[in-house]
């Protein structure tokens, strides 16, 4: 692959044009993930000559950290860990610098693991700010800000992504990737052959529910959340969903923030208006124990039986990545936006995203940062498909797939736009007994009262 150095160089120079200087500065073996095809990002313009304040990323490609290493640990695995070692295949080849990606599913239990015995990847991708803001309060993640070029940071990312990034004023990572939540997805044939429409409210979404039961024959939904250690989350999503249409965003803020209670009136309304689908044995596939034991990334499968076995799946657009093979996002399958309940409340938006942060403050480290904020860092990843970049930069004609370009449109209209709850929480209610409530809920062991305020009684003191 050195053979294409040169071509990759040529490649990869736009970036580091626009970076200007920066100052000096187990539970579960975790899979590692092989590209499965080369980038297809566009050669810029030739590199110009290094200045004596030539960025990290400028250093790197001009050959300083050649045959250096920098591991990097997240949680994607299989087309989404492929994927991503093919976005970072072109930095390897400027840079000569070798990238070690390790995905694992388990990776919130792994990374404490990993950092509590000084074995802390150079680089980690948290699904949840909470979790990154933990280790930034131990003193593992150093102030990123020294990093970057600020002045182009902040024209490259808005104030709420790079908000999500900080913690404590601290600038501690870069927003990578970013997705709606707030979308629920359709058999596309069977749907316009049955001559139903789109609900556009929580009433007429019902109804239809109701409908298929009758017409169909079959449950409507297709709703689990197993996923080993992470089980839960998808649980969560539906209360934090419900909750943006059911107040004023400022209540969510605060319940985010733990300034109103965890079992608060307006979020046991929430999750009671949930129960209204996720426990009608007669609305989802394999009722409340199919919600326990069906892999989250098997959820919507009983979707592509002929007939359906299931109408409906909210989840999020990286979900084609698992769908069986031979399926094809838009035309087996669509999605709506999640329907409106309280109009006043607009139509507002739960959206997620990653965010990378280093441990340390290696030179080829660095390099790899400012790699991987820049719009090239996630070009072949956007062009294959499954991935949003919240970089302003990034050109829509970079986004070839329907439902990146329906998912952004979507992120557009939104009204309010707010983060995972979950994520934003403290790791050890956000990523801990929000999670395991929901499963005791689901699972009928407790009542959803009774969890909710096990999970305030949880909340961290401090």
């Amino acid at each position: 692959m050195r053979a294409s150095k040169l071509i990759t160089v040529l490649m990869l120079v736009g970036i580091v044009l626009g970076l200007a200087s920066c100052q000096p500065a187990p539970t579960e073996e975790p899979v590692a993930v092989e590209p499965t095809a080369e980038p297809t990002a566009a050669p810029p313009e030739p590199p110009a000559e290094p200045t004596p304040e030539a960025s990290y990323l400028e250093r790197a490609m001009n050959g300083e950290f050649d045959g250096s290493t920098v591991s990097v640990f997240g949680k994607w695995t299989e087309a989404e860990g492929e994927n991503f070692v093919a976005a970072l295949a072109p930095f390897e080849e400027a840079t000569g610098i070798d990238v070690l990606y390790e995905g694992s599913a388990e990776f919130e239990t792994l990374i404490t693991v990993r950092v509590e015995a000084g074995d802390a990847p150079d680089i980690a991708g948290f699904p949840q700010p909470g979790l990154m803001a933990e280790f930034v309060h131990q003193g593992a993640i150093p102030d990123h800000a020294p990093f970057f070029d600020m002045e182009q940071l902040h024209s490259d990312y808005s104030e709420a992504w790079i908000n999500l990034a900080t913690v404590d004023g601290q600038l501690s990572g870069v927003i990578y990737r970013a997705n709606t939540k707030s979308i629920v997805w359709y058999p596309v044939e069977a749907f316009e052959a049955a001559g139903y429409e789109i609900p556009e409210t929580w009433d007429e979404l019902i109804a239809l529910s109701d409908r298929i039961v009758e017409e169909q024959g079959v449950t409507p939904w297709c709703v689990s959340m197993e996923h080993g250690g992470n089980t839960g989350w998808v649980a969560t999503d539906w209360i934090e969903d419900i909750l943006l249409r059911t107040a004023p965003p400022e209540i969510y803020d605060q319940w985010v923030a733990h300034e109103i209670p965890f079992d608060s009136p307006d979020v046991l309304r929430a999750a009671q208006i949930a129960e209204e689908i996720l426990f009608n044995e007669d609305y989802v596939y394999g009722g409340t124990t199919g919600i326990l034991t069906i892999w989250v990334g098997d959820t919507q499968t009983p979707m592509f039986e002929d007939p359906p076995q299931c109408w409906f799946h909210k989840q999020a657009g990286w979900i084609p990545d698992f769908w069986p093979e031979g399926t094809e996002p838009g035309v087996d399958s669509s999605f709506f936006y999640f329907p409106l309940i309280d109009e006043e409340f607009g139509r507002p938006v739960l959206g997620a995203g990653d965010v990378f942060s280093a441990f340390n403050d290696r030179p080829e480290t660095i390099a790899l940062m400012q790699y991987l904020a820049s719009p090239e860092g996630a070009q072949v990843w956007i062009e294959r498909g499954g991935l949003i970049s919240p970089n302003r930069r990034v050109p829509v004609e970079w986004y070839g797939t329907y439902v990146d370009q329906a998912q952004a449109e979507i992120l557009q209209n939104a009204t309010t736009l707010r983060f995972d709850a979950s994520d934003l929480m403290p790791a050890e209610v956000g990523a801990g007994t929000f999670w395991s409530g929901m499963v005791d809920w689901v699972s009928g062991d407790k009542d959803i009262a009774t969890v909710l305020t096990e999970i305030e009684a949880s909340w961290p003191s401090e």
